[in-house]
């Protein structure tokens, strides 16, 4: 499943990550890459462990937890810590898939990667180039979101980003495992919460139907999620 999903940072946000960013100092993008992507990819990177990526992964993360359509939609069980990387002239990645598995280094912390996101930081005017292409069932979908808007994905698609021919493309981008391990199982889950809240917004949260169907949901999340 492939969904963008609007405002998850507002405009004070965003005036934040510009801000720290523009004092940081940015590194080689290869610093998280696998073997493979580290071949394909050309554009630089906040450290991982710096004072302005801590923080702003901080409030990207705060961000998220406020997001009803990214918690009905990702139903997350854990999150690597939001990344930064920027796109400068001619800098692109080529076509990759995402690592299966990502480890923090020095930390026990791993995850099983099942879905990625980016989330745009600047607005498309800005930059040329640049467009998130995601390889799917139906062929390539080409994402070139507003600042402070999110695509999320399946880490199983292969992507790439294309080249910057002008301006610069600025994003936050992160992997997360999900309680629900099974891309088809989590969209069907996810096109059952938002008819229930549709219905419920219509019919009110007591309606007889609407509680069936709630129970229905979370039933169906109880036989496939693991927390």
């Amino acid at each position: 499943m492939l969904l963008a999903i609007a405002d998850v940072l507002n405009v004070d946000e965003l005036a934040e990550c510009r801000q720290v960013m523009a004092a940081a100092e940015w590194t080689d993008g290869n610093a998280t890459s696998g073997a493979q992507a580290a071949l394909a990819k050309q554009n630089r990177q906040l450290p991982e462990e710096g004072a302005a990526a801590v923080q702003l992964s901080r409030l990207v993360l705060q961000a998220l937890a406020r997001s009803p359509l990214f918690v009905a939609a990702a139903l997350p069980a854990r999150i690597y810590p939001p990344l930064f990387n920027r796109y400068g002239l001619g800098e692109h990645f080529g076509t990759h898939v995402d690592n299966a598995v990502r480890a923090r280094r020095g930390t026990d912390f791993r995850i099983r990667t099942d879905l990625s996101a980016t989330l745009f930081l600047v607005e498309p005017e800005e930059y040329d180039g640049g467009e998130l292409v995601i390889e799917g069932q139906f062929g390539e979908q080409k994402v070139k979101l507003p600042a402070g808007h999110m695509v999320l994905y399946p880490s199983s698609s292969l992507h790439r980003v294309t080249a910057v021919t002008k301006g610069e493309r600025i994003a936050s981008f992160l992997w997360l495992q999900s309680m629900v391990r099974d891309d088809g199982a989590r969209r069907l889950l996810f096109e059952l919460d938002q008819t229930v809240q549709k219905l419920g917004g219509r019919l009110g949260s007591g309606d007889a139907e609407v509680l069936a169907l709630t129970n229905l949901y979370h039933n169906l999340l109880r036989r496939y999620a693991t927390p």
